[in-house]
């Protein structure tokens, strides 16, 4: 069995700034992590590992500084790990990334599950793990919190609004997991050792994966940001003391005083 698990390195939202100026990242000086449902689609995949033999890879598409994330998952237990990254890949929007890993996964073909994390904390659009499966026509399931893999099948505890939904999936097929899912493991120092010592992260640029220009980056991305800003901060609120009927007189007041009534 061969899962593929996509992971992002993504800023750590904590310390997220954006620049007054231009409206991007700052992104200088920002503690970079691997996205947090990412880290649980791969501890799925490492139980796959544990329990089918299953071989994991991992992939990313990035800067040349996401490859610090990939060797965090190799420490982790992954079996594998490439970086999509190349200046072609800039600028891209959520279909973009979806195909240009698309391409990379029929490049890397005969997989058996591709899992990803519900969404990334630092765009928070839960599309990309969809659009894959769009590109590669198969199935899909969603905000997975339980899973397991059965001969050619897989079954699949979904979250709802208001309970679980299970659902059974022929493979190959791709399911997004969700932070409930599972507490992903730490790696031992040892690993860590081996993972930046020893093992090898594998580079693809477009030419690599046969991308097409006109299909990644900003030319494949139909979606165009305008704007990205900070809101400004709320006024601060206001108790309205005294009796019940006092208060509630002042309030009609404020409310007609900001034409709200």
């Amino acid at each position: 069995m061969k899962a593929v698990v996509m992971i992002k390195q993504v800023p750590d939202t904590n310390e997220v700034r954006l620049d007054p100026r231009t409206g991007t990242l700052i992104r200088e000086g920002v503690p970079s992590i691997i996205n947090p449902e990412d880290k649980s689609a791969l501890e799925e995949a490492l139980k796959l590992k544990e329990a089918l033999g299953a071989e994991v890879i991992v992939i990313s598409m990035g800067p040349p500084q996401a490859e610090d994330a990939l060797r965090e998952a190799l420490a982790m237990g992954a079996d594998e790990a490439i970086l999509l990254t190349d200046r072609a890949f800039a600028g891209s929007d959520t279909w973009a990334t979806a195909t240009t890993l698309g391409y990379a996964l029929k490049k890397i073909g005969d997989f058996d599950l591709v899992l990803a994390g519900r969404q990334a904390i630092d765009g928070d659009t839960a599309q990309v793990g969809p659009q894959v499966a769009e590109y590669l026509k198969i199935p899909q399931v969603t905000y997975v919190a339980d899973l397991t893999v059965r001969g050619d099948s897989l079954c699949a505890k979904r979250v709802l609004e208001d309970g679980y939904e299970e659902i059974e999936a022929k493979l190959p097929a791709l399911v997004t997991i969700v932070k409930e899912a599972n507490a992903p493991r730490y790696p031992h120092a040892g690993a860590i050792i081996t993972a930046y010592r020893e093992q090898k992260v594998t580079l693809w640029g477009a030419k690599d994966i046969g991308a097409d220009p006109e299909t990644v980056g900003l030319k494949g991305s139909p979606t165009q940001v305008k704007r990205s800003f900070t809101p400004p901060p709320k006024e601060p609120g206001q108790i309205l003391k005294g009796s019940p009927a006092d208060a509630a007189r002042d309030l009609v007041a404020i409310l007609r005083q900001k034409n709200i009534v």
